[in-house]
This record gives structure tokens, sequence and C-alpha cells, in this order.
């Protein structure tokens, strides 16, 4: 999978947003110790930037080393390559040994994983007790009465191009396996829902959509899901290509703890 994320590397960069502070200080409330952090599938580093406010180290991994090219430095985040050729035991310890974690994040990536392989991993790193495991996502937008039906019908036009995998997102990770004891923040089947508001230009919103895999897969098969016409629609909608609206995502998390 990391080829896909490799040719979006600069979109991921310019197009995504930026998870709010108070999710990383609620996570942090429910970790005894604050010493290291594990954020998985980091990309660029956009959740890696948030948990290395309340933690003294950051381990920040991916698969993709075009992603982490564009990873934004931080004195207390260290970026790591782990392509799939490593073994468990080879990422055990690169990433601290046993029992060493305190947090892992996984921002938007957990249903690319090899759940089973990725939750052992987890069950071997986190620390017990006091150790959480804390995944989410975002899928759907509120933005106006007017655009989101427009929203609805391209996001239906992108859907025969979604890897499988993203089933997960499009069912709210509502049956995505959660092997772990509820802390409150969302549970197996019950994924705590989160509203996410962020201030964007038509330009913003639209290269945060150039940056899904499945608009990046149509376009590889010849077909332009955001074409001139779909874009000039969209700006219509918006209320001109100068307006900056409140775009509310709608998230979802899970959080548990090594179940003893």
């Amino acid at each position: 999978m990391a080829e896909v994320f490799d040719k979006q590397a600069k979109l991921y960069l310019d197009g995504r947003p930026t998870y709010p502070k108070e999710w990383y200080s609620m996570l942090a409330s429910r970790t005894t110790q604050h010493s290291l952090a594990w954020d998985v599938g980091t990309g660029n580093g956009q959740a890696a930037l948030g948990v290395a406010e309340h933690y003294k180290q950051v381990i920040a991994t991916d698969v993709s080393e075009e992603q982490l090219k564009r990873a934004i430095s931080h004195p207390r985040i260290r970026y790591l390559h782990t392509p799939s050729s490593l073994s468990d035991d080879e990422l055990v310890s690169l990433i601290g040994g046993e029992n060493a974690v305190d947090l892992i994040t996984v921002a938007q990536a957990v249903h690319w994983f090899d759940l089973p392989k990725f939750y052992s991993i987890v069950t071997r790193v986190l620390c017990k007790p006091g150790g959480l495991l804390a995944v989410w996502c975002y899928k759907d937008f509120i933005i106006s009465p007017t655009f989101d039906p427009l929203m609805q019908k391209f996001f239906d036009a992108t859907l025969p191009y979604w890897k499988p995998e993203v089933q997960y997102v499009l069912n709210h990770y509502r049956d995505l396996p959660f092997p772990f004891e509820s802390v409150g923040l969302g549970s197996e089947g019950k994924p705590l829902e989160l509203m996410m508001p962020e201030e964007l230009s038509l330009e913003g919103f639209l290269r945060m959509l150039r940056s899904w895999s499945a608009v990046n897969i149509a376009k590889e098969q010849g077909v332009d899901l955001l074409s001139e016409k779909v874009v000039k629609e969209f700006e219509h909608a918006w209320g001109g290509s100068t307006l900056v609206r409140t775009v509310i995502y709608k998230a979802f998390m899970l959080a548990g703890k090594v179940k003893l």
C-alpha cells in the first residue's frame, strides 16, 4: 500500500486538516505516564506534532518514504521508515521494546493495516497498565445546505475507486475489529463521534479532495472526478472562490487499553 501514499505525499501535506488540540489533551489525560508515544502511519507527521505537546518523545513511523521526506520536524519527534519487510521483533525493538509505549495513535490510517499483526505488536509495546491505543478517522462534512448535496453526489462518484480497506471508513469504524478495553472514548462497535471544524477556502477544500486515494486511482484510470465542470459546480455552491467557509469534518474514534 506504500506506493499509493508515495504518489500522494505532497497532496497530503497540502490538503489534510489539522486535528484539534483538545483531542491530544483528552488522550494524554488517560495515560499514567508521558514518556514515549508512537504515531503509526504518521504520513507528514500532522498527528505526531499534536502528540509531541504531551509526551517527552514521539516515535513517528510510516511505510512510505515519500511521506516521511515531507514530515514536519520537531525536537521531540523521531521519524522512522518501517517497511513491511521488518519482522515483528525488529519493529518492537525499533519502537522501544516491550511494555515501553504510553500512547499509540493512528490517524486516518488503521484501516490500511494488517490488523491482527498490528494489534499483536500494540499488545507487546503498550505499557500495562496505563498505556492507551487511539485510532481515529473522518469521512463526512457539513458545509452548507446548498453544498452538502453536491458533495454527496461527488462522494458517490468516488465509490468505485476506493480500495476494499476503506469500507471500514465508510462504516465509520463501526465494524472495525478493536479488541481493547474501553476507556470511555469509543469501543468496538461503538465509535466516539467527534466534530472537527476547519476554516477553508474553496481551493483548500479542493486540495483535500485531491489527496483522496480514490480520486488519484480514478485519475490513473483516465477518469477525472474533479473535472473543470465539477469544480465550477463546487465553486457556485460554495459561494465563490474567495469565500472562506467553516467545514465541519465528522470524525470517529476508538480508544482502549490492553485487556489484562
